[in-house]
C-alpha cells in the first residue's frame, strides 16, 4: 500500500479520484496473488468503486494477440512444471494449466495447424519452457519473446478498458489457483 500511496503523490491524485480497481488474479504464487488480490479488493471495497481482475496468463499472451501462429505465455510453478495456456489471434485455445514441459509439447504438436507454424513462448517462464522443450523436439520455429520479463500493467488496462464486461464489486471474487497449497498437500 505504501507504493500505491506514492504512484497517487507521482500523479497527483488521491484514491477518491479512482472510477475502478484492477488486477491481475492469477495463476501465481499463493502468497503473492493473496497479498496482490487483498490489497485490491480492500481498496475497492473501501472507495465503493468495481474490482477488475484479469487472469494473468491472458495479460501475458495480449500484446501478441496479432502473432501469426501459437502464443505459449508460462510462469514457473516451480516442481517442474508450468502455469500456461495456448492462444492464437488473441484468443485462448485451452484451459489454463499446471502442466509439464511434456504435457505441454504434446498439446503444442495437437493444435499446430501445420509443422511449421510459428510459435512464440512469452512471460518470466519462457526462457526456461523452451530448454524443457528441447527434449521432446522442440520446433525449429519456436522463439522467444524479447518482452518476456516485462510487467504486464499496461496490457492489464487495455483488457479492461476493451472489455465489455460490466465490472463490479463482487465479495465472492478471488485468485485463480492451479495447484493446492504446498500446506494443503503436505497435510494429507
Amino acid at each position: 500500500m505504501e507504493c500505491a500511496d506514492g504512484l497517487f503523490r507521482a500523479a497527483g491524485l488521491r484514491p477518491a479520484d479512482l472510477g475502478l480497481v484492477a488486477c491481475m488474479k492469477g495463476p501465481g504464487s499463493f502468497t503473492g496473488l493473496r497479498i496482490g488480490f487483498s490489497a485490491a479488493k480492500g481498496m475497492a471495497l473501501a472507495l465503493g468503486i468495481p474490482l477488475a481482475a484479469v487472469p494473468t496468463l491472458d495479460c501475458l499472451a495480449y500484446p501478441l494477440s496479432i502473432w501469426p501462429g501459437i502464443v505459449i505465455p508460462a510462469m514457473d510453478a516451480k516442481q517442474g512444471c508450468f502455469f500456461t495456456a495456448f492462444y492464437r489471434n488473441g484468443r485462448r485455445l485451452t484451459d489454463y494449466m499446471d502442466a509439464s514441459p511434456q504435457t505441454i509439447a504434446n498439446t503444442l504438436t495437437k493444435l499446430k495447424v501445420s509443422p511449421d507454424e510459428k510459435v512464440v513462448l512469452t512471460g518470466g517462464g519462457a526462457a526456461l519452457l523452451c530448454s524443457s522443450l528441447a527434449a521432446y523436439g522442440s520446433p525449429e520455429y519456436t522463439c522467444i519473446d524479447p518482452e518476456s520479463r516485462r510487467g504486464r500493467a499496461r496490457e492489464l488496462l487495455e483488457i479492461i478498458k476493451n472489455s465489455t464486461v460490466d465490472w463490479k464489486n463482487d465479495s465472492s471474487l478471488g485468485p485463480v489457483y492451479l495447484r493446492k497449497s504446498d500446506a494443503e498437500l503436505k497435510s494429507r
